[in-house]
């Protein structure tokens, strides 16, 4: 039987992020303070909002989206109110703080990179396998450099959150580009439109419906790193779910994890609405 020596993969890959902790903190560092004080400032901000208060707002914000449907106001309002109730209102601030600042950065690093990947085959046959990569990769291995480039807390959470989360939009931005009809592309040119008028005129108003699916699901993934970045310090209801599996805690299990539930679905429905005309 032929004998083949072992790749070492692992201690390459071992060498690498050891050479960038070293060699790379001029890098890292700034990204790290960076992101904390963004994180910071938003939880801040979130937990100094009266509960009633920031509950009166989505409530009305939801109204506002579904015009004369109530579902999804009346569901806020119950959800957000049982949260308070059972004690997980700061932890819920915090999540929504990682959630809101990965898909953030998602979205503004996804977006323009799915419009680069609509104008260059090159640069999608390129950044396609990466994307492949970023999405078959198990979530937990994302902690580890994660953890080894920015320490402990919510940066690497958001880092690992980003990595994760970020290929659904830049999938989604680039299809829903490449599927605008020829013929309005035409029609534009023959209006002589530069191509910056027939990208914001034309080929992101009619993708709209196909970004915004694709805001949808990167902000679904954020959220689905809650219990995962808790590994790492990352605050928020994560810590509580995964506080419970530690000390095998069915109830407060299975509240906590209601917690996320409830935040899952009005932040779903709130980006759906947005998109859609559809019933809550």
């Amino acid at each position: 039987m032929l004998e083949i020596p072992m790749i070492p993969i692992a201690k390459w890959a071992d060498m690498i992020v050891e050479w960038l902790r070293e060699n790379a903190q001029w890098f890292f560092e700034p990204i790290k303070n960076l992101l904390d004080g963004i994180v910071t400032g938003l939880s801040d901000a979130l937990i100094s909002i009266p509960p009633i208060l920031f509950i009166i707002i989505i409530v009305l914000l939801t109204i506002f989206i579904n015009k004369k449907k109530l579902g999804l106001p009346i569901f806020s309002l119950v959800g957000l109110l049982l949260i308070e109730n059972l004690g997980y209102w700061k932890a819920t601030m915090l999540t929504l703080s990682l959630i809101l600042t990965a898909s953030s950065i998602s979205i503004l690093i996804g977006v323009p990179l799915g419009i680069w990947m609509s104008k260059n085959k090159t640069v999608q046959s390129i950044v396609t396998p990466i994307l492949d990569f970023m999405q078959t990769m198990p979530a937990f291995v994302y902690l580890i450099p994660a953890v080894s480039f920015f320490g402990i807390g919510m940066v690497p959470g958001i880092i690992a959150s980003v990595i994760f989360a970020m290929p659904p939009v830049v999938r989604l931005t680039n299809l829903g580009i490449r599927g605008v009809s020829t013929e309005l592309i035409e029609a534009a040119n023959a209006f002589g439109s530069t191509p910056t008028q027939k990208l914001f005129k034309v080929q992101l108003p009619l993708a709209k419906n196909t970004i915004m699916a694709g805001v949808n699901q990167t902000i679904m993934l954020s959220l689905s790193m809650v219990v995962i970045a808790s590994m790492i310090g990352a605050e928020g209801l994560g810590v509580e779910v995964f506080r419970a599996v530690t000390r095998n805690e069915a109830g407060q299990g299975f509240a906590s994890g209601l917690a996320i539930v409830i935040l899952a679905m009005i932040l779903d429905r709130i980006t759906q609405s947005i998109n859609t005309k559809k019933d809550f």
